[in-house]
């Protein structure tokens, strides 16, 4: 299985879809193309959220390039007069799937909750590569959401994230480390690949970090992306991996 990380810096307008076709045309030598959390909008949008949300039939041309290879991409989207922060994945022509953001971060330089309503599950669905599941970010920081990972039937975890760079040290980046772990306990928890695409560029102050990164059902990270540059990289996941952590789950 091909999957493509695409570490882009989405910009603050609806130009962002222009731009994702084109470097889904640039990698369709994959099977599955991941973008960051928010790349169809931007992060910082604030008040111009319900404005440049999207609606799903305005996203008829990602279903279309879908033909080609499969889309894991995040959007500010509108559902029942509603703005979510959401991962969709496209196939074959067809939204398979929409998870919306369980946990909106509210502290500090998060003001999410002041603007996306949240969403209430984290469920797995059939691709045509396995089962998958899709969460955002914060998701990933609670318990509850490594424990609903762990208890599907997934084979891959799609994390999409806009994490921005702090708690720069002599070590390097403190919340690289910190996503880091977190990865490989998803991975070892839930016995499956995990992969993660961490967006790049600055908005009104905020830098994001990028390392977008693939870590394989033993907690093994396989490759990291270049900090704070835009990348975009062809992995090929193993399938025996996949294989073993299906066993794995059944005879734990």
């Amino acid at each position: 299985m091909k999957v493509a990380l695409i570490q882009s810096a989405p910009k603050l307008n609806r130009t962002n879809l222009r731009d994702v076709l084109a470097l889904v045309e640039a990698n369709k030598n994959a099977e599955v193309v991941v973008f960051p959390e928010l790349s169809l909008s931007g992060y910082l949008l604030q008040d111009k959220l319900y404005e440049d949300a999207w609606k799903i039939d305005e996203l008829s041309e990602l279903a279309e390039a879908s033909q080609g290879c499969d889309i894991v991409i995040g959007a500010a989207l509108w559902e029942n007069d509603n703005v979510y922060n959401s991962a969709l994945y496209f196939s074959q022509g067809k939204l398979l799937h929409i998870h919306h953001k369980n946990h909106l971060p509210t502290y500090g330089m998060f003001e999410e909750g002041r603007y996306f309503c949240a969403g209430d599950e984290i469920k797995s669905f059939k691709t045509p590569y396995g089962n998958a599941v899709m969460v955002i970010c914060e998701d990933l920081w609670r318990a509850e959401s490594i424990a609903a990972i762990a208890a599907s039937d997934a084979e891959i975890v799609y994390v999409l994230a806009a994490s921005p760079a702090r708690d720069f040290s002599d070590e390097g980046i403190s919340i690289e480390a910190q996503w880091d772990s977190l990865l490989k306990s998803t991975a070892l928890l839930s016995h499956n690949y995990v992969v993660f695409v961490n967006r790049v560029g600055f908005e009104d102050g905020l830098g994001f970090w990028g390392g977008s990164r693939v870590i394989t059902p033993m907690g093994k990270t396989e490759s990291i992306l270049p900090l704070f540059e835009t990348e975009s990289k062809l992995f090929s996941l193993d399938q025996r991996l996949k294989k073993l952590g299906r066993y794995l789950v059944k005879h734990s």
